[in-house]
């Protein structure tokens, strides 16, 4: 049995409204709204918030896992320099954190 068939035999037999009927399928989307799609969508925005306060002179993550300075802001991209005059151009979207300490484990002395 399909869980349509069994709403249309409930609703058939009982006599109940067609939004007495949906009344779970309604709750269900509720609680994957608040436990899951809303957290998400908050996370979401604390990291774009954090993309837009980076600045020149900031020490990054990339997604990809190269550590490097910010060296210039675009509109769209960071330039970044992850070694003396080795400079990478880097979309926004793919810094991946923003880190005081991202230095490889070879420069913590």
């Amino acid at each position: 049995m399909t869980l349509a068939s069994i709403f249309l035999q409930a609703s058939a037999g009982t006599g109940t409204s067609g939004l007495g009927a949906f009344l779970p399928l309604i709750l269900i989307f509720v609680v994957f709204y608040f436990f899951m799609i809303r957290p998400q969508n908050k996370k979401q925005k604390e990291i774009q918030k954090a993309r837009a306060a980076l600045k020149t002179g900031d020490r990054v993550v990339t997604s990809g896992g190269i550590y490097g300075k910010i060296r210039e802001v675009k509109d769209d991209s960071f330039i970044i320099e992850i070694s003396d005059n080795v400079r990478i151009r880097v979309e926004k979207s793919a810094v991946f954190a923003a880190a005081a300490d991202a230095r490889p484990t070879e420069e913590k002395k």
